[in-house]
């Protein structure tokens, strides 16, 4: 081997031209690949179901792709009941359950999902009949069964209650109805009230109206021959009766004539959510299409893009930021977003809207065009490896009556974009003066700076504007008042020194599996958390009184100073008299809206010199929220803790419904039962 390797390098050597290249210049790229995508065979049954076949013989599976041809409905008070009516096609038909249905699928070892846009299925090819049964069995006969959709309401509505908390889903849903409007389908959101309002004759009424061969394309991908995917397409899907329909047509949407700031206040972020996008006039297959792409991946579609070039190497303001820009049949658009402290939020919109403008008024240069260029050659040769991927061009094509080339050409129209082109396409779609700039963060901290880029409305976190109210801290509010109030409103400060111990069970559902959280606590600071899924403790933490242990899954946590010494005030029944009692520093931070609620926030330095704060309710004086800041993978983010639902136990409140942080997702919980001063041992806190 080493003789091999040094007749190699002489070779090199003595013969540079062959070896060497000229690295001072750049490549001059080549001709585009050609692409050969194949031609998809297509053909119509007599109802109007549009039919198409992909043959893909390299592995034994077949998919069957149901897909009704609707961009959008405005569902008004009732958003959400699509998405719900498409969920619930899965769960149960004139002859099966859900697990019936669910039993069937796993026996052959096949996939089936349903949506409010149609249905996939797929299977060995040798299954292909029996998934076909099953497929066209929840197509034609769907029960509806309420069980399921009140599982779905409280699916859904968890979900509302996580996205509450987390400000990037506040950001998109706010940037929805400020682009669109609340009257757009583009623009309503799905609320709990709209959830609770969805009935199943809604579900019903959706499905008997949309689900027509009218409007239907099946895509047929895999292992399977033209003439068999024909004798099957008409066997399963020929008798589906035919329903007239006319589809809704909405209004186009202009950008705003000037810039528009919109902020949604969130007292405890320490960093800002930012958006900048307005509504664009791009529709699938316009010519602009591959021109704008390429456009936006220079501007700010990947890491090397000028965007995130700008904001995270340049200025160092966050980890990420992009830009994207839809094309869509009834509007399209423009965002570009970030999340960054909230000191640096306006500079970051500063350097959003400079790279904007600098799209529009200079030419990029021919190093970012081919580097875009590439980039897209790329992620488009990789995505032909699915068979998915012809299917859905062959969809596209006809759904949006696309040239019969459109896809097989795509890269030669890529390889022909000039400079001159960016710049023109840039001009007709980046618009920087015409933005909707939407922020969720801290408004005491950032709301001056942001008033700068231009007028600034209120939102709350369903898109509804408001004038906020300016609320004084009354005269003569102390902390030591707040706490009086907050004891009083608890059963008053004799019943809540008079407790000696609390044991308190709570129940809580995580991924579907039901959490039990038994808590014991002993005056003054003894405590013991023990969380049980399926009877097995997944996780205990007990502090007695000097010292402090965590396990989980029967394995020891480590465990450092800081967090035993916060432990000691923690463990108590009643913080609030561990605070008092312990000489914590305090401090009332002002008045802050909490759901709708004014509400005193104080600041407590723990032991430890960590800062939390609590937020106390201005009309009944109970606790209501708990906020803390902790390190993150990702940098600094809130954790929060909301106290719900008090009921008096033996003369004393405590809330029966509290909802704690489980990383970016949030789990509610239930007390099952609370007992008081039952003499609990002190065994009970004994470390192992």
């Amino acid at each position: 081997m080493k003789r091999i390797y040094i007749i190699f390098f002489v070779l090199i050597f003595y013969f540079p031209a062959a070896g060497q290249l000229d690295r001072t210049k750049v490549p001059t790229p080549g001709p585009a690949p050609e692409i050969k995508i194949g031609t998809p065979e297509s053909f119509e049954l007599k109802n109007g179901l549009k039919v198409i076949v992909v043959e893909n013989h390299k592995s034994p599976r077949v998919a069957f792709n149901l897909v009704l041809d609707f961009e959008a409905i405005l569902e008004g008070e009732k958003a959400g009941y699509a998405a719900m009516a498409g969920d619930l096609l899965r769960t149960g038909t004139t002859s099966k359950t859900k697990s019936q249905i669910d039993e069937a699928i796993d026996f052959i070892g096949a996939s089936l999902n349903t949506s409010a846009s149609g249905i996939y299925a797929a299977s060995l090819t040798k299954h292909q009949d029996a998934l076909l049964g099953l497929m066209t069995d929840v197509l034609y006969n769907p029960s509806f069964p309420g069980e399921e959709l009140e599982k779905l309401r409280k699916q859904t509505l968890s979900g509302l209650a996580a996205q509450k908390e987390d400000p990037g889903a506040v950001a998109s849903n706010v940037r929805s109805a400020v682009l669109y409007g609340k009257e757009h389908p583009y623009g309503e959101l799905t609320t709990e009230e709209t959830v609770q309002n969805i009935t199943i004759e809604d579900c019903r009424d959706f499905y008997n109206t949309y689900f027509t061969p009218e409007i239907a394309y099946l895509a047929i991908v895999g292992d399977i021959k033209v003439k068999d995917a024909k004798k099957l397409a008409k066997k399963y899907f020929g008798d589906w009766e035919n329903k007239s329909i006319e589809l809704p047509a909405f209004s186009a949407v202009a950008p705003p004539d000037k810039i528009q700031v919109a902020l949604v206040d969130r007292p405890n972020s320490v960093q800002s959510e930012i958006r900048v996008g307005y509504p664009i006039n791009l529709k699938k297959g316009d010519p602009d299409v591959v021109k704008a792409n390429l456009m936006n991946t220079i501007l700010g579609a990947g890491f090397s893009s000028r965007i995130m070039q700008n904001l995270r190497e340049q200025h160092a303001f966050t980890y990420g930021a992009r830009s994207s820009i839809s094309s869509d049949m009834i509007v399209g658009n423009f965002n570009a977003f970030t999340s960054v402290r909230n000191e640096v939020t306006d500079s970051a919109i500063y350097q959003l809207l400079h790279e904007l403008r600098r799209i529009v008024d200079e030419d990029v240069t021919e190093k970012e065009l081919a580097s875009a260029k590439a980039y897209i050659t790329g992620s488009f040769a990789r995505s032909l490896e699915s068979p998915q991927t012809i299917a859905n061009f062959a969809l596209n094509t006809k759904r949006y009556n696309l040239p019969e080339d459109y896809y097989s050409n795509y890269l030669k129209r890529l390889d022909a974009v000039t400079v001159e082109e960016i710049r023109t396409v840039a001009k007709k779609y980046i618009k920087p003066d015409n933005a909707h700039i939407i922020v969720v963060g801290r408004a005491s901290e950032i709301a001056d700076n942001l008033s700068r880029f231009g007028e600034l409305t209120y939102y709350d976190i369903y898109g509804n504007s408001y004038v906020p109210e300016k609320v004084e801290i009354p005269a003569g509010l102390t902390v030591a008042k707040v706490f009086e109030n907050y004891i009083l409103a608890i059963g008053g400060e004799e019943k809540v020194r008079a407790l000696k111990d609390a044991k308190i069970i709570m129940k809580a559902e995580m991924q579907g599996r039901e959490l039990e959280i038994s808590s014991l606590s002993k005056s003054p600071n003894m405590s013991k958390t023990n969380v049980l899924m399926g009877g097995m403790a997944v996780m205990t933490q007990i502090y007695n009184g000097t010292d402090a242990s965590i396990s989980q899954m029967g394995q020891s946590v480590p465990l450092d100073e800081k967090q035993k010494k916060d432990m000691a005030y923690q463990s108590a029944i009643i913080e609030e008299i561990a605070i008092i009692d312990m000489g914590l520093s305090a401090e009332l931070k002002g008045v802050e809206t909490i759901n709708g609620l004014n509400a005193y926030a104080i600041e407590i330095t723990k032991p430890s010199g960590d800062k939390t704060t609590y937020y106390y309710s201005a009309e009944s004086g109970l606790k209501i929220k708990e906020s803390a800041t902790v390190q993150g993978p990702q940098g600094e983010m809130i954790q929060e803790t909301s106290f719900a639902d008090y009921r008096e136990v033996d003369g004393v409140k405590f809330p029966f419904t509290i909802t704690f942080p489980m990383g970016p997702m949030k789990m509610e919980a239930r007390a099952e039962s609370i007992e008081l001063n039952t003499g609990i041992e002190d065994s009970e806190f004994a470390i192992p």
